[in-house]
């Protein structure tokens, strides 16, 4: 079984990688929305896979955070 640190390590690398991914959606997402015509579709699709990141980032860093009700 792994200790906490290891856990902690793996939460953090994938945190790390999470953000990594949303900052690249942002910059297709914006590079996308600057040609003509707007693909909307895959512009669609991108955003909604951004809000799953943004979500995924989200629980991840709750997760981390200590309990404060007691």
């Amino acid at each position: 079984m792994a200790d906490k640190t290891e856990i902690e390590e793996d939460a953090e690398a994938l945190l790390k990688r999470l953000r990594c991914e949303h900052r690249d959606l942002d910059a297709e997402i914006t590079a996308l929305e600057a040609t003509v015509p707007i693909d909307q579709i895959r512009t669609g699709r991108l955003k909604k896979r951004k809000l799953q990141l943004k979500d995924m980032i989200a629980c991840l860093e709750n997760g981390n955070l200590p309990d404060i009700i007691a």
